[in-house]
């Protein structure tokens, strides 16, 4: 599952990379600084690239809400889920069947700009923090799905049955975000795809060899410190972990 992501670029660095604009200028200096660690269980604002609105960025909240929700209802709703994983992901493989995916899978999917995400690895019931991103650290784009209630959009990230490389890390869920490569991105926003159109580009094959993982600080998992700060993506070497990797 992915429940922590990193997005530290400028939004003119996102405006650039997706050829989009932002929605509002008011956004400009909430999200022009660096989210180093993004815990999805804090429901954090992050921008997205809405599929009715292609040609921009928008302030949506980590984890999706049933459209049939009201505002003032969405903060009940993530206390009830919790135990779901708070709408943070959505497996794929359940896209047309869900009871909120099926309603917006066709009209209502997204980009998640990241410029990395974590993952945890098991070894001797205890947890490991990863930290992924590209080699060339070119931002990467999450494929989503969303709602909007009221003014609020809410969004999940899809997830998939991890690649070889994605298990060994994530080795208990086997599970990783759809990652999905830049020639396909723009075809993510379309509004005229059928089911299967979605599901292969869903299952389009990302170029593993372009990413670099690593364990960092377990301060990624610890609630009780700020874990939002430059170093949380430094190296941590696990002696325990030397002879798995």
């Amino acid at each position: 599952m992915c429940y922590q992501t990193r997005q530290i670029r400028t939004v003119k660095d996102l405006e650039l990379r997706f050829s989009v604009g932002l929605v509002n200028e008011d956004y400009r200096p909430v999200f022009d600084k660096p989210a180093y660690h993004l815990n999805g269980f804090a429901h954090p604002n992050m921008l997205v690239i809405p599929q009715d609105k292609s040609d921009a960025l928008a302030p949506g909240v980590w984890g999706i809400v049933p459209d049939n929700k009201q505002p003032d209802e969405v903060k009940d709703y993530y206390k009830e889920s919790v135990r779901y994983g708070s709408g943070l992901n959505a497996q794929s493989e359940k896209l047309f069947n869900h009871f909120i995916y099926r309603n917006v899978a066709l009209t209502q999917r997204c980009l998640i700009p990241v410029s990395g995400f974590f993952e945890p690895h098991h070894h001797l019931k205890k947890s490991y923090p990863y930290y992924i991103h590209r080699q060339d650290d070119d931002t990467m784009a999450m494929a989503g799905i969303y709602t909007v209630i009221g003014t609020y959009l809410t969004f999940a990230i899809l997830t998939r049955e991890a690649s070889p490389i994605l298990a060994e890390i994530h080795n208990k869920r086997k599970r990783e975000p759809v990652l999905l490569p830049q020639s396909v991105e723009k075809d993510w926003l379309l509004p005229d795809l059928s089911q299967n159109d979605v599901m292969e580009l869903v299952n389009t094959p990302y170029n593993y060899d372009s990413l670099e993982t690593y364990t960092v600080s377990k301060d990624v998992h610890n609630a009780r410190v700020d874990s939002n700060r430059p170093d949380i993506v430094d190296r941590v070497d696990y002696p325990e972990l030397q002879k798995l990797f």
